[in-house]
């Protein structure tokens, strides 16, 4: 069956820099589209970075030019670099498998990782 395992989460100083992967079994991960969302407390989950299927990629404006999202095929892994954190980024973070990616929107499926918790603190 599907599996998103995150990991990578954790506390850190306001400015400093942290990676989270995200480990996909049960898929061709390869062929894919991925997510990170994050949800920070009291708010809705929100869409942080998309990666294709062919290494496109789209970010929310809060966090573009901070964040990086990646993948390694290879490895079956998602990963997402997080530069220059700030007390706005604390949130759960979760992975996503993509159900489709039509006309710039992503579109998630239920398939989701069991959160990772990322904590900066100011």
């Amino acid at each position: 069956q599907v599996q998103l395992v995150e990991s990578g989460g954790g506390l850190v100083q306001a400015g400093e820099s942290r990676r989270l992967s995200c480990v996909a079994s049960g898929i061709i991960f390869s062929s894919r589209h991925m997510a990170w969302y994050r949800q920070a407390p009291g708010k809705q989950r929100e869409l942080v970075a998309t990666i294709t299927s062919r290494n496109n990629t789209n970010y929310a404006n809060s966090v573009k030019g901070r964040f990086t999202i990646s993948r390694d095929n290879a490895k079956n892994t998602l990963y997402l670099q997080m530069n220059s954190l700030t007390a706005e980024d604390t949130a759960v973070y979760y992975c996503n498998l993509g159900n489709r990616f039509t006309g710039g929107i992503y579109y998630p499926s239920g398939y989701w990782g069991q959160g990772t918790q990322v904590t900066v603190s100011s």
